[in-house]
């Protein structure tokens, strides 16, 4: 067993974010300021997109996404049960009704005729989740969306450097939201960001994350001068700050080659693997990019005579750390109280739910951390 903890999801920060975040502190701008601008640039250059906004969370980037659409009470949004909270919350923020729909048996991913049957004349949009990196069926769902007059919002919190068809997601759809949460592929602690071709969007995202100011707070207390400024919206306290982007600004500049190391990985497991009573992840489809957010197995008892949470109780005693992604929304008490969601409702969700583990994944991890990995699950499914 490792003496140490494999922590799951633990980033890889190194020098060059230390010292930009440092640089911030001894210069005395740590709100939002030109680190952020750098940021935003060099993100609109990396998705190809015409702006990219960044914001404090993915979570902040979705309320944004829809508010800005003018999204409210009475309105239904479709997406798909096998994500984070965040997704569902914020349709419930701005007064619509989330519509869920059964995802893929074999990809886990949101099913393009399911959204075709879930269309109704409330529905405004659609929020298409690339779960553990991988893309969703774009083709289909910009087909539905077009037909029925919807707005496609990619949740791509999971998708920083995910590609379909020779596109980079953050410039497929109308809007795309990113995530720099502490255990995703580019890291800043807390942050997110929004893409668009849309220069009204973004003028209105800009401005509704800073309380609806007309102004950017930087330019206002820049060498410029003071500049005055007026609300023009009830805006939200949503912008990110420099000692974000300091850290953001590095993260993005490895991101592919962070990339290749979590490729070699995924390769490791893949095979070390491959004979276990275990279901790996899929092939990925043909001309995508999977950004390999996080490699999952699903532990099926009948199979693998030990069940999910067992598996990863196992796991936790040899000092490895796993992650669940996730438990479907449907499953959860206040959903389920809400809009009366049954485990029934969606089959395949459900069944992914109770089966699926994450292992660790992240560039930081050594040859020595794999190989703890593999040999900890190897002995533990031996054990059974």
């Amino acid at each position: 067993m490792r003496e140490n903890y494999l922590v799951f999801g633990s980033p890889l920060i190194q020098d060059e974010e230390i010292n930009e975040v440092v640089q911030s502190l001894k210069t005395g701008w740590l709100g939002t300021g030109p680190k952020v601008a750098k940021f935003e640039e060099e993100f609109k250059q990396y998705t190809g997109a015409k702006y990219a906004l960044a914001v404090n969370s993915c979570t902040a980037a979705l309320h944004l996404s829809m508010l800005v659409l003018g999204l409210k009470p009475g309105d239904e949004v479709i997406t798909t049960p096998m994500t984070f909270a965040a997704t569902a919350n914020t349709i419930i923020h701005v007064g619509a009704t989330p519509v869920l729909v059964d995802c893929d048996p074999e990809t886990q991913l949101i099913d393009p005729q399911k959204i075709e049957d879930a269309i109704t004349p409330r529905t405004r949009a659609i929020i298409p989740v690339h779960l553990t990196g991988r893309p969703c069926n774009m083709d289909a769902i910009e087909d539905i969306a077009q037909r029925h007059n919807l707005t496609v919002i990619e949740d791509a919190a999971h998708a920083i450097e995910t590609k379909y068809k020779g596109k980079k997601v953050g410039n497929i759809s109308r809007l795309t939201c990113f995530s720099f949460y502490v255990t995703k592929n580019i890291v800043t602690g807390e942050g997110g960001m929004v893409t668009t071709n849309d220069e009204d969007l973004a003028n209105k995202i800009k401005m509704y994350a800073l309380h609806g100011l007309s102004r950017d707070a930087w330019k206002r207390f820049s060498d410029d001068g003071y500049k005055h400024y007026q609300v023009v919206f009830p805006g939200y306290k949503y912008n990110m700050m420099d000692l974000q982007a300091a850290i953001g600004i590095h993260q993005l500049r490895r991101v592919d080659k962070w990339l290749e190391r979590r490729n070699e990985i995924w390769t490791m497991y893949q095979q070390a693997f491959a004979k276990l009573p275990v279901e790996l992840p899929p092939a990925d489809e043909a001309d995508t990019t999977h950004a390999r957010h996080l490699y999952t197995l699903m532990i099926d008892k009948e199979k693998a005579g030990i069940s999910r949470d067992e598996f990863m109780g196992k796991l936790h005693q040899k000092n490895i750390g796993t992650g669940v992604h996730y438990l479907g929304i449907h499953l959860h008490p206040y959903y389920q109280d809400t809009y009366g969601y049954k485990p029934s409702d969606f089959p395949n969700a459900t069944w992914f739910s109770e089966r699926t583990v994450s292992l660790p994944l992240s560039a930081k991890l050594s040859n020595s951390d794999i190989e703890d990995v593999i040999t900890a699950i190897h002995e533990t499914l031996q054990g059974v």
